[in-house]
């Protein structure tokens, strides 16, 4: 998970901290001294490092801080302050124009991600409303122009395309036609990557600004390749010109020191970060937001507006009425699991909620994603008169259903009995998800 090493290191740095009543100035620089070397180790870049730690212990190292009633929690959140203001401060968004076609060329190396993201890009100015057009303006790679012709059906976003004997330039002019013709308000260019920067790489873009009005250019980076992508974006920047960057992979990414560092070498925003394979795992990048799950303070706005966007209104009042009628089945369950895996797993769930992402390790046992794939598999193995009615699941059906979803027969009941103590618990608490709660909109998952 992003941040993961870096979280853990400061988290135990604080947790030394709080735990002393009174800090003397040696207490703090022996903290701050871990934090600078946490900070190196995920690849923040030492000038970057430098001027942070400088502004933490100005702040940190002074009478307000030693003389307060909690100095450990003063220091803490001197460093989260320090943090969003590394990152930016405020949330970026992409301006629009109020009318006509606002352009978004996408730039950046091979293999960032650069045409998944232009269609996730898509998708959420679709979501909001907007008209937007991709343009495939990538005619090297072979198959980029199909790879953005599949994303964007899937987002049921246009594309516009001309093949791979057009010049790029003729095909942004030409889109930018098409766009205005037919309505459009966005035009999004997926351009060429290279597999390192270059002169025509660079001509290119200039080329295309020159073609059409470009009102804003959008750097993707691979937030896993450190600080190459810092270096990446300062170069982009000083030969090209760009407005935001889209940082991708930062799930993969333990250390997170691109997103540390981007800003604060560029003088760019951060504007999105990608967080998954899924066209829908692009999420605004919050700096706020961020230093919390950095220094395992969670994330509840992220995860309220996770759920907002996965849980049906409409199907948690069936699953209610359901629950009161005593007719849950486990098609509902199978149902209540995938909502927590389009919302990135019960661990990325978990990492939101404050206080919880220090203990995790510790219940990485009791939090198995493994053993939510095999009752995955025990469910899809039921018929559909058995999912719906499980009470007819007698030993001869049981072994049936071991035997499809390659497990001991031992699992297969284990699942039924926590399935019915569930439906038994549930239909003794008529208002869990009625009343109070229910008119908050909050929804309670049923396992």
């Amino acid at each position: 998970m992003a941040f993961e090493s870096l979280s853990d290191k400061l988290q135990n740095v604080f947790k030394k901290l709080r735990s002393k009543g009174r800090l003397t100035e040696e207490d703090v620089k022996a903290a701050l001294k871990e934090v600078k070397m946490a900070l190196l180790e995920a690849d923040v870049s030492f000038r970057v490092v430098k001027l942070f730690m400088r502004s933490v212990e100005n702040r940190a190292v002074g009478q307000d801080v030693m003389n307060g009633l909690n100095p450990g929690q003063m220091v803490i959140k001197i460093v989260n302050e320090e943090l969003i203001s590394l990152m930016g401060s405020q949330t970026t968004e992409i301006p629009i124009k109020s009318s006509g076609v606002t352009v978004i060329m996408m730039a950046g190396l091979q293999g960032a991600g650069k045409t998944t993201t232009a269609a996730k890009l898509a998708g959420k100015f679709k979501q909001k409303g907007r008209k937007p057009l991709l343009v495939a303006c990538d005619v090297y790679r072979p198959a980029a122009i199909k790879q953005l012709q599949i994303n964007g059906e899937k987002q049921g976003v246009e594309v516009f395309a001309m093949g791979d004997g057009q010049k790029p330039v003729n095909i942004a002019r030409a889109a930018y036609e098409h766009a205005v013709k037919n309505g459009f308000n966005i035009m999004i260019i997926d351009t060429a990557g290279r597999l390192h920067i270059d002169e025509d790489m660079m001509s290119e873009l200039q080329d295309i600004k020159q073609a059409v009005e470009v009102d804003q250019t959008v750097l993707v980076v691979d937030a896993m390749t450190g600080q190459d992508a810092v270096n990446v974006a300062g170069t982009f920047n000083d030969k090209a010109g760009i407005d935001g960057v889209i940082l991708t992979k930062l799930d993969g990414d333990t250390r997170g020191g691109a997103a540390l560092s981007i800003k604060a070498v560029t003088g760019k925003p951060i504007l999105y970060i990608g967080m998954g394979e899924k066209l829908s795992d692009l999420e605004q990048f919050y700096p706020d937001r961020m230093a919390s799950r950095i220094l395992g303070m969670g994330d509840m706005l992220t995860l309220i507006e996770k759920a907002q966007q996965e849980f049906d209104q409409e199907k948690a009042k069936d699953l209610e009425q359901k629950i009161r009628k005593a007719t849950f089945g486990f098609d509902d369950y199978l149902e209540q699991m995938n909502q927590i895996k389009n919302m990135g797993g019960l661990s990325s769930i978990l990492r939101m909620l404050p206080g919880v992402g220090s203990q995790l390790k510790d219940m990485e046992s009791a939090i198995d994603e493994k053993a939510m794939g095999k009752v995955e598999a025990m469910i899809l193995s039921m018929t559909p008169k058995e999912r719906s009615n499980p009470d007819i699941l007698n030993p001869s059906r049981k072994r049936r259903i071991a035997q499809g979803a390659g497990v001991d027969i031992g699992e297969v009941n284990k699942l039924v009995k926590q399935f019915e103590q569930g439906r038994k618990m549930m239909k003794q608490m008529p208002g869990m998800m009625g009343g109070k709660m229910g008119k908050k909109g909050r929804f309670k998952l049923p396992f």
